[in-house]
């Protein structure tokens, strides 16, 4: 009661001040060149709009200052893009908590996309990845309720929780029309950054000496991991390379960079990023090529985003890689985490990734070289084979459908590298090794 009588008189002296000088505020509001400059109608307008909430609103008998304060921040940086927001005390160290790798969820990677809350893409190994959720999947309701008009962050909220926990979520499939509800089980969400064909560590080659190394996402270990792997392709006698990035959503921009520099000559642009106060460029510091020029084949689709766009676009552009599957998401925007005062914090879109031949990602995504569409249902059945023993958990006429589903982008990435390899041999660029008969 004292601090709502001190909140209004302070508001009743703002309101006189405000009156006696009111020709003057409006004349300068309209230069105002920064937030202090805004002493006069801005202020005046904000103030009684938030006055006049508190008291009026029919459900906001229970509502704080603070809250509604917290609502107008966030929903002025919403209005930016969707990927900017105000982050309150517990969003900001729920975020915290993300960089550290853990917590408890589904494991879907989600974004604002034409109004609607929209799958990214599912990780994999986790709850949302072994239910068959796909990219461009549309969440309507959580728990029965709607999401609709639901900020962003508060949906990410509601679909994390307590390991072992349940909980219901409806999707909805474009390409359908179909509406199914998903009853899944949270889990910690942890995952290994590379994996080999078979969903594993081992790295094998195939008949033609290809490797395949598949990064599901760039976290802190990803290039580590994927030294570890060429260098076990590479003792095999590895003579290509695919790079699945297929539903990778990104991360961490320094592990882009370090993963690009592992095939490019010292000193070369990787990706830059540019702002109104910012142009930052990243360059390859490491000691050269691995592969010495070894063919390498991308893999991408709608469900690449952000790290692995950046990589897509670097390889592609540099003609270091061939970019092979469907257009990718389009994510390439910068945000900057901004502390404030009371705990809470600003993300912040300041910058957007350009390839080195200064082409946007963002809202615009990677074309590949040879596009090699697949439907979805067929994206669904891989999902379910790469997932560990998500084909066993269905009826077994289901499980004979989903293993009869070839992976025609895989198939046709080493049909290519068969071919790059054979024209490298013959026009003196490698020279075939002799492997003993086994």
């Amino acid at each position: 009661m004292k601090r709502r009588l001190i909140f209004s008189l302070v508001i009743a002296v703002l309101l006189v001040n405000l009156a006696i000088g009111a020709q003057i505020y409006l004349a300068a509001a309209g230069s105002a060149k920064n937030p202090h400059d805004l002493e006069g109608p801005e202020l005046q307008l904000f103030s009684e709009v938030l006055e006049r909430v508190h008291n009026e609103y029919v459900d906001g008998k229970d509502m704080t200052y603070q809250q509604l304060v917290h609502t107008s921040l966030n929903g002025m940086v919403k209005r930016l893009d969707p990927h900017s927001e105000f982050l309150d005390a517990t969003s900001y160290q729920r975020l915290q908590d993300d960089t550290e790798g853990q917590f408890g969820g589904l494991g879907l990677v989600v974004s604002m996309r034409d109004g609607w809350v929209t799958v990214v893409t599912p990780m994999e190994d986790t709850p949302g990845f072994r239910a068959g959720i796909l990219t461009g999947d549309r969440i309507m309701k959580i728990g029965g309720k709607s999401v609709e008009k639901v900020p962003l962050d508060e949906v990410v909220n509601q679909l994390r929780g307590e390991p072992d926990t349940k909980v219901t979520v409806t999707l909805q499939r474009p390409a359908t029309g179909e509406t199914k509800d998903y009853t899944l089980k949270r889990a910690v969400i942890q995952m290994a950054m590379v994996k080999d064909v078979n969903g594993k560590k081992e790295f094998p080659l195939d008949e033609n000496r290809v490797g395949y190394v598949r990064l599901t996402q760039f976290g802190d270990q990803t290039s580590e991991e994927l030294e570890a792997a060429l260098q076990k392709l590479q003792r095999q006698g590895m003579r290509g390379l695919v790079m699945d990035l297929r539903w990778n959503p990104g991360g961490l921009l320094d592990e882009a960079v370090t993963v690009c520099q592992k095939f490019l000559p010292r000193g070369q642009l990787v990706v830059s990023t540019e702002g109104r106060h910012m142009l930052e460029k990243f360059y390859a510091k490491g000691s050269g090529d691995e592969l010495n020029g070894m063919p390498i084949v991308i893999l991408a689709n709608l469900g690449s985003a952000s790290a692995a766009e950046i990589v897509t676009g670097c390889l592609q552009d540099l003609h270091r890689a061939v970019v092979l599957g469907e257009k990718t998401f389009g994510k390439g925007s910068v945000q900057t985490i901004f502390p404030l005062d009371d705990g809470s914090a600003l993300k912040l879109t300041v910058a957007k990734y350009y390839t080195p031949s200064h082409k946007v990602i963002h809202e615009h995504g990677i074309m590949p070289d040879i596009l090699v569409p697949m439907t979805d249902a067929e994206e669904a059945a891989l999902i379910l084979q790469r997932s560990p023993g998500g084909v066993e958990s269905l009826p077994e006429k289901k499980q004979m459908e989903i293993r009869a589903i070839h992976d025609t982008q895989l198939e046709r990435a080493e049909d290519l590298l068969k071919g790059l390899i054979l024209y490298r041999t013959m026009s003196g660029g490698a020279k075939p090794e002799k492997v003993a008969a086994k």
